[in-house]
């Protein structure tokens, strides 16, 4: 097929875009940058410009959607711009331009009202209820996208869950910088069980996601490894996999949710070129249980996680030794 890839100047885009132009697809990328994905042809621009939007999807037979605004913190009219605005734009080109088949990343904290999630699906996005600028966009993106679900545009939105591995600068990358400066908290005990996903896996399930959209479309579909374990636990082996000691500073959970309320209100009164040490939203990831049922993901996309905790944690090794 010939395919368009948005956000492939990141690490989950250029890998996709990457394992398709390997598969014998025409890619095509849309970024503000190149994206260094040999094989492709790369159109400069966002997917807030309707011109660049039309350039980067003539012909197109299908859409990876993943260009995002993606911070704990900033000015929400940029989180609005790209993640609502830029989706928009990009919906209405496709359906201008016959595109049949979209699929749209999103995130499982577009249903995240602060509680546990213990086996659940994926649940409903809801910009009213999502913590936080990027998960009330990204909620209100994937709205305007399965709203134009048809036989015309098939929509199916996948929600990779806290994605995490070699190159990736999001979560993991952070997770090792910080307990390497010892800035890196557990809240409370630790114990609250998370699923996550290795971005190998995250890669093969939005490939998989491209067959799966032509049979079934409109509904929205959490993506995890299917492995749940303690929060804590995770921190410290992706800390000590990539060379780091185990993060030992511990703070409880109510002190952190509080902590977390001040530092929202105030980092972007100052000038930072980094991210917040804490927020509500992230304090609350920390300290609350979010484990998702993968038995309707696996059967929609007829995937499997190949790649295991162990596994990953492994190739995360190799990774931070070679570099």
């Amino acid at each position: 097929m010939k395919i368009t890839v948005t956000g492939a100047s990141g690490l989950l885009g250029s890998s996709v875009a990457r394992a398709l132009v390997a598969s014998g697809h025409g890619v095509t990328t849309l970024q503000r940058r190149p994206s260094g994905v040999d094989g492709a042809r790369d159109v400069i621009g966002t997917v807030t410009d309707p011109t660049a939007v039309a350039e980067a999807i003539n012909g197109a037979e299908a859409i990876v959607h993943l260009a995002a605004k993606v911070s704990l913190t900033g000015d929400p009219r940029e989180f609005a711009a790209v993640n609502v605005g830029g989706t928009r734009t990009l919906v209405n080109g496709a359906q201008a331009a016959g595109v049949p088949r979209l699929v749209h990343i999103s995130s499982p904290s577009v249903a995240h009202t602060g509680e546990s999630i213990v086996g659940s699906g994926a649940g409903l996005a809801s910009p009213g209820l999502a913590r936080g600028e990027y998960a009330r966009t990204k909620a209100a993106g994937e709205l305007i996208a399965l709203s134009a679900d048809s036989e015309n545009l098939r929509v199916l939105a996948l929600r990779p869950h806290l994605m995490w591995g070699p190159g990736d600068v999001q979560l993991t990358e952070r997770i090792v910088e910080r307990a390497r400066a010892g800035r890196m908290p557990v809240l409370g005990a630790g114990t609250a069980l998370v699923d996550t996903l290795f971005v190998d896996n995250a890669v093969e399930a939005i490939v998989a996601a491209l067959d799966a959209v032509d049979t079934t479309h409109g509904e929205s579909l959490v993506v995890t490894n299917g492995q749940p374990r303690p929060i804590g636990e995770l921190m410290a082996r992706i800390a000590i996999a990539g060379g780091a000691p185990e993060p030992k500073l511990r703070i409880p959970v109510r002190a952190a949710l509080t902590a977390g309320s001040v530092v929202e209100k105030v980092w972007d009164l100052g000038e930072h070129d980094d991210e917040p040490p804490l927020t509500r939203f992230l304090a609350e990831q920390l300290s609350t249980a979010h484990w998702f049922d993968q038995r309707r993901t696996q059967e929609v996309l007829d995937w499997r996680p190949r790649v295991s905790i162990e596994e990953g944690l492994e190739l995360l090794v190799a990774h931070y030794s070679a570099n």
